[in-house]
């Protein structure tokens, strides 16, 4: 009996007949907690949030109350939320969050919800009330798109002591007197886990301070990996710009692999932001017991794989599983095609020029282009396999300077690999970077 393996893709998924005679490995999470009611959960995050007001219960959960000291007495609020491209539930919890700072007193005019878009474009119409999740918070509360390249719309907030990065965040976020990054926690290929510190830097801060710390000797560090924050020159510049900015809070949530709401915390944005990847590295992380010379993933499904620029992200979190020399199938539907212009260039550059000497060319600035670093990441896989992409939305101009291979099939794909490869065993990823495998001892 052939086996079908569901891969996301785009909001429907793509169903992949493995060939007769292929072994697949499916790389899966560990079956992760539902919360049975997420709105309580989240009422029960803000009561007792991590970190401040002494971690206290709230009433009916516990025997000490707790009044929502780290709202009390603010004058203004500004909450940052991801952009379209991570599945973040605010639905579920920016209503309640708002009421709560209403309830303390803080009149609707005080608040804005900042859309942390880094350098990615402006989530507005029908996509930013998917985005919210709430009409009610659509049409009471002020919501504004982070615009990276608005220089009157940011505030200079100092240097890093140890590489010297300046600092310019959203002038929104800066002057709020309560400031509080919302995220999903899932690995990240550069700054270990998303979420958290990266809501505000990248997500709210100026071209300037991005492309500094998206540089190529950023992006080359050892360190700057999937899950990893020990010695991250990334996850150690944003921890450093939060304390720059005196603080803030941080949502943290989790979704399982069917996008349901796994964990969520509230509190000290650093502290809360270490207690969820706590949580999710148990799942995310999985090993796996050999390499293989086939593997096939994703880039996640809607909304992550939007973009060609996104689809890196799934090349990058399989190439430690893959061996030298092998195949690497990805696929994604890319429904709004390539990304920015500036990505568009600079994978022209990387076509042109070949790897090696683009990748002379950007160790030779002190400052990124703007997306140049993801067509750097990409390197990184290339350097493993060869990639083939299944991506029937890109047009022929816009395949011209992937550069990877073009496959009109995944099953098509797996057969000549296996054939090309030699070795009939595989590895498949359905939900792409939202898990990270490697090679080590099985649990």
């Amino acid at each position: 009996m052939a086996l079908n393996i569901r891969l996301n893709y785009g909001r429907e998924g793509l169903q992949v007949e493995i060939p007769y005679g292929v072994s697949a490995e499916v790389i899966r999470k560990p079956t992760m907690p539902v919360l049975a009611d997420p709105v309580e959960a989240i009422k029960d995050a803000f009561a007792c949030p991590v970190g401040v007001c002494g971690d206290q219960p709230r009433v009916g959960s516990g025997e000490v109350e707790n009044d929502f000291c780290w709202a009390s007495d603010r004058k203004s609020a500004c909450i940052a939320i991801c952009d379209i491209t991570r599945p973040v539930p605010n639905g579920l919890f920016l209503r309640p969050l708002i009421d709560i700072l209403l309830d303390n007193g803080m009149p609707k005019e005080a608040i804005t919800v900042l859309v942390a878009t880094g350098l990615h474009r402006p989530n507005v119409g029908e996509e930013l009330q998917e985005l919210v999740g709430d009409a009610w918070v659509i049409e009471n509360i002020r919501i504004k798109n982070h615009d990276a390249r608005d220089d009157a719309e940011h505030v200079f907030v100092g240097k890093t002591s140890t590489r010297g990065t300046v600092v310019k965040l959203d002038r929104s976020f800066v002057q709020a007197d309560l400031k509080i990054a919302t995220g999903l926690v899932e690995p990240h290929f550069m700054a270990g886990y998303s979420g958290g510190r990266k809501v505000i830097a990248p997500g709210v801060a100026h071209a300037e301070t991005i492309t500094t710390f998206h540089s190529s000797r950023f992006m080359a560090d050892p360190a700057a990996v999937a899950c990893n924050i020990k010695n991250n020159p990334l996850h150690e510049e944003q921890v450093e710009i939060v304390d720059l900015i005196g603080g803030a809070m941080g949502l943290n949530t989790v979704l399982d692999e069917h996008r349901q709401l796994s964990f969520v915390n509230f509190g000290e944005i650093i502290t809360s932001h270490d207690r969820a990847i706590e949580f999710v590295r148990q799942y995310c992380e999985v090993k796996v017991p050999r390499k293989y010379r086939t593997v096939v993933t994703t880039a996640s499904g809607y909304p992550l794989d939007k973009t060609y620029y996104q689809t890196i992200k799934g090349m990058v979190g399989a190439m430690n599983i893959l061996e030298p020399g092998g195949d690497l199938i990805i696929a994604s539907e890319c429904s709004e095609g390539f990304g920015s212009k500036e990505f568009g260039a600079s994978q022209r550059r990387l076509v042109d020029l070949g790897p090696d000497a683009f990748l002379q060319q950007l160790f030779e600035k002190s400052h990124a282009d703007i997306d140049e670093w993801q067509s750097q990441m990409q390197l990184k896989p290339m350097a493993v396999g060869k990639i083939h992409l299944y991506c029937p939305q890109l047009s022929d101009e816009q395949w011209a300077i992937t550069g990877v291979n073009r496959i009109v099939s995944v099953e098509q794909a797996i057969k000549e690999s296996v054939q090309r490869q030699g070795d009939s065993a595989i590895a498949v990823i359905p939900e792409g970077p939202y898990v990270e495998p490697s090679v080590g001892a099985m649990s």
